[in-house]
C-alpha cells in the first residue's frame, strides 16, 4: 500500500502546481494508536453505496474477510447468517469480490471431541472462501491432521512461514500462497502466524521437525516474488498473528497492501499503518470485514472499508444452518445438568480473576482424580459466553472445554507449585499487562493463593493448601489438563507423573455436573490478587469495636464500598468491616467486635483485604486496587480489651501481627456475619 502513499504525493505535488495549494495528506504513523492516521481519501465508517467499476479504467475490488469462527461452528447462530452476509455482500457488487479468512476456524468448538473438524469444514466449503490461513487451533488436531481437514477443503489453506527444518516444504496440506485471478484484477494471498503459535498448540514443532519463519521476513519474499514473476495487482496477507504484530508486519514491509488479521479477536475497523490496510472482524462469525479498493495499472490507488454486524435481521443460510442442526441433534442438547449460579466462560473474568466456572471446572478434575489440587489454565476455557443459572446442555459443556485435553496428575513440590502458580502471572507493567490489566490466567481447586500485580513484588506471596501453607519441601498431587502438562520449559514438563487418564477434561465437567446437579458454585476466594502490602501500625479496642490502622497504600484517594474484610488464609467465609477511614498516613478498618470474635477463634491464621482507589487502573480491567494485611492468633500484650474505654496498641511492621485474645475472650458468642 506504500503506493498509494506514493500516488497520493504525486497527485498533490501536481494539483498544487497547477490548481494551488492541496491540503497535505497526514504524516503516516507507526500504528501505535487504538485510530491509526488515515490518508485523505481514506473512509473507515460505513459506506453509503456499493462500489462499482468506474468509465477511468479503474477497477474496484472488494475484499471480505472473517476470522475465529471457533465455538460459531457448533452453534446454529451466527455461522449460518455470516455466510448469508458474505453472499449478501458478492451479489452487492458488480465488481470482484474476493473472500479470505483470518484462521483459527476448525476449532474449538462443542463438536471438536466428536467429529473434530469435520463439521466447521462442511460450512466453510457453503462459505466458499478464497483462502484461509492456519491458526494455532487450527493445529488442534496435530500436524497429521491438516492433510486431512485441507482434503476435506474446497479451498486452499495457506501457511507460508511453517517450513519442514530440512526441506523447507511446507506442512502438508497446506500451501505458503495462492493467486486469485477475477474478473482483470489479480491478487496473491501468502498465509502468515507468529511466534507464538508455538507457545498456544499442543503440537510439538521440534519433534515434528518444523521450522517457525519470521512472519515480516517471509511476507516480503512472497510478495515479492508475487508481484515480480506473476504480476499481481493487490498483495494480501492472511496472517494470524494479531493486531500488534500486524502493525509490526505493517512497518516492517513495503509491499503487502492488505492484513487480514485473526488471533487476537478484536473489532477493528479497517485502517491504515504505514500504508498497509489491516482489519480483524473480531470472532465467532459476530462481523465481516469489507475493503474496497481501487486498482489502476497493477497499483492500489486508493481505499475505503467498514465492519458489518452479523446481526439476528440476516436470515440464516438453510444449508449450514442444517449441517450445524443435524450434527447437534444426537449429541449436544441433552442436559447435562443445572447451576444456580451463572457460569462465567468470559474471557476477560477468566484471564484476570477467580470465576465460579472456573473453581467448578477445577472442582470436577479433583472428583475426577482425587488429586490435592488442580490448576487449569484460562485459554483452555472458551466459547466466552455467561451460562445459566439454569439448564447445562452437553453442548454447552463442550463450547466451553472444547479441546481433546485429558487429565493429567503430576507429582510437585510446594517449591514448584508455587513456581507454577508464579509462571502465570501477568504483571501491570508487562506488555500485556499494559494492554489488558495484570492477570492471573488461571482456575484451581484445592489451593488457594496470593499473587502480586506488579513486577516489583514477588509474584506469589501466600499459599495454602487445604488450609495449611504450602511446605516447599513437602510434595502434592496435582491435575492439569494434558495440554498444560506438556508445557515446554514448565516445573510440568518434567514431573513424575502419577496417573494418566483417557478422560476428556470437558467429559470431567459433564460427569461432575451430571452427579452433583444442581451444582452451586460460588467464589470461593482462592485466587486473591494483591497491590500492596500494608504494615499494621496499630490496634486498638474500644466500645465493642476493634479498629486496624494499617499504613495508607501510596497514592489511595479513597476505597470501594464494602470490600473490606478479613478471612482465614483457605476460606471463603468472611467478616466484613463496619467502616473505613483514610487518613493522612493511615487507613482505619472498624470491625465490631460480635462479629469479629469468633471469626478469630477458629484456627488458621487471619488475612485483610480491601479496595481502594487510585489511578493505576484507570484504563484497564480491575477498577480497584487491592491491600492485604496478615495476622496471628494471639496477643498483643498491651492492649485493653475490656471493650469499654481501651487503649491502643502499637502494632510494629511485621510482616505478621498478632490480634488480642482477649477479643476472642470479651466476645458475646455469636457466629461471625458471613459476607460473599
Amino acid at each position: 500500500m506504500s503506493r498509494v502513499l506514493a500516488l497520493l504525493v504525486v497527485a498533490g505535488l501536481v494539483l498544487a502546481g497547477v490548481a494551488g495549494p492541496a491540503s497535505a495528506a497526514p504524516a503516516t504513523t507507526d500504528g501505535s494508536d487504538a485510530q491509526d492516521t488515515l490518508s485523505n481519501d481514506t473512509v473507515v465508517t460505513a459506506v453509503a453505496t456499493d462500489s462499482t467499476n468506474n468509465s477511468s479504467g479503474e477497477t474496484t475490488l472488494t475484499l471480505l474477510t472473517y476470522n475465529d469462527v471457533q465455538t460459531a461452528a457448533a452453534e446454529n447462530t451466527t455461522l449460518p447468517r455470516m455466510v448469508t452476509l458474505l453472499n449478501e455482500r458478492r451479489a452487492a457488487h458488480d465488481n470482484p469480490t474476493v473472500t479470505v479468512g483470518g484462521g483459527d476456524e476448525v476449532s474449538p468448538h462443542a463438536l471438536s471431541p466428536l467429529s473434530q473438524w469435520r463439521v466447521p469444514v462442511d460450512a466453510l466449503n457453503v462459505l466458499d472462501p478464497d483462502a484461509e490461513v492456519i491458526g494455532n487451533h487450527d493445529l488442534d488436531y496435530g500436524f497429521d491432521s491438516v492433510g486431512n481437514v485441507s482434503a476435506d477443503s474446497e479451498f486452499p489453506w495457506l501457511l507460508a512461514n511453517i517450513v519442514d527444518a530440512e526441506t523447507g516444504d511446507p506442512i502438508p496440506g497446506t500451501e505458503p500462497y495462492t493467486i486469485v485471478e477475477r474478473d482483470g484484477v489479480t491478487v496473491g494471498v501468502v498465509g502468515l502466524a507468529d511466534e507464538a503459535i508455538e507457545s498456544k498448540t499442543a503440537v510439538d514443532f521440534d519433534e515434528a521437525g518444523y521450522e517457525l519463519q519470521n512472519y515480516s521476513t517471509v511476507a516480503s519474499e512472497y510478495a515479492t516474488m508475487l508481484t515480480d514473476e506473476h504480476n499481481v495487482d493487490v498483495v494480501v496477507a492472511a496472517a494470524h498473528i494479531g493486531i500488534p504484530e500486524s502493525k509490526t508486519l505493517a512497518r516492517t514491509t513495503d509491499n503487502v497492501d492488505v492484513v487480514v488479521v485473526g488471533d487476537d479477536e478484536v473489532e477493528y475497523e479497517p485502517q491504515e499503518t504505514d500504508g498497509t490496510v489491516i482489519v480483524e472482524a473480531e470472532a465467532r462469525a459476530e462481523h465481516v470485514g469489507e475493503v474496497n479498493l481501487t486498482v489502476e495499472d497493477g497499483d492500489v490507488t486508493s481505499w475505503n472499508g467498514r465492519l458489518l454486524n452479523v446481526t439476528e435481521d440476516v436470515p440464516k443460510n438453510e444449508t449450514v444452518s442444517a449441517i450445524i442442526s443435524d450434527a447437534r441433534e444426537d449429541e449436544l442438547n441433552e442436559v447435562a445438568g443445572r447451576t444456580t449460579e451463572p457460569l462465567d466462560a468470559r474471557f476477560s473474568s477468566n484471564y484476570h480473576d477467580e470465576t465460579a466456572l472456573g473453581n467448578t471446572i477445577t472442582d470436577a478434575f479433583r472428583a475426577q482424580t482425587g488429586a490435592d489440587v488442580a490448576i487449569t489454565n484460562a485459554g483452555g476455557i472458551r466459547s466466552n459466553s455467561v451460562y445459566g443459572p439454569g439448564n447445562v446442555t452437553v453442548g454447552d459443556v463442550y463450547n466451553v472445554l472444547p479441546f481433546r485435553n485429558t487429565l493429567v496428575t503430576v507429582e510437585l513440590t510446594g517449591a514448584e507449585l508455587e513456581q507454577l502458580l508464579a509462571s502465570q502471572v501477568v504483571t501491570m507493567e508487562s506488555e500485556t499487562g499494559r494492554r489488558y490489566g495484570p492477570e492471573a490466567q488461571l482456575q484451581v481447586s484445592g489451593v488457594t493463593y496470593e499473587w502480586a500485580s506488579h513486577e516489583s513484588q514477588d509474584p506469589i506471596r501466600d499459599a495454602w493448601v487445604n488450609g495449611e501453607p504450602v511446605d516447599d519441601d513437602a510434595t502434592y498431587d496435582v491435575t492439569v489438563n494434558s495440554y498444560m502438562a506438556g508445557w515446554d520449559g514448565s516445573v510440568l514438563a518434567d514431573a513424575p507423573r502419577v496417573s494418566t487418564s483417557d478422560v476428556l477434561y470437558g467429559t470431567a465437567l459433564l460427569e461432575y455436573l451430571q452427579a452433583n446437579s444442581p451444582v452451586t458454585p460460588d467464589d470461593a476466594n482462592r485466587i486473591r490478587r494483591v497491590d500492596d502490602f500494608s504494615a499494621v501500625e496499630s490496634v486498638s479496642v474500644r466500645q465493642g469495636a476493634a479498629t486496624v490502622a494499617l499504613d495508607a497504600p501510596e497514592g489511595i484517594n479513597g476505597t470501594a464500598p464494602d470490600s473490606f474484610y478479613v478471612t482465614h488464609a483457605d476460606s471463603s467465609e468472611r467478616v466484613a468491616a463496619e467502616s473505613v477511614t483514610i487518613g493522612e498516613e493511615t487507613v482505619e478498618v472498624e470491625f465490631a467486635m460480635s462479629d469479629l470474635a469468633p471469626f478469630l477463634g477458629q484456627n488458621g491464621d487471619v488475612e485483610l483485604y480491601g479496595k481502594y482507589e487510585t489511578t493505576a487502573y484507570d484504563r484497564v480491567y480491575f477498577e480497584y486496587s487491592v491491600l492485604n494485611a496478615d495476622f496471628e492468633r494471639g496477643v498483643f500484650a498491651d492492649a485493653n480489651c475490656g471493650g469499654q474505654g481501651g487503649t491502643e496498641t502499637e502494632a510494629g511492621k511485621g510482616h505478621h501481627h498478632q490480634l488480642v485474645s482477649a477479643i476472642v475472650a470479651s466476645s458475646s458468642g455469636s457466629k461471625p456475619t458471613a459476607v460473599a
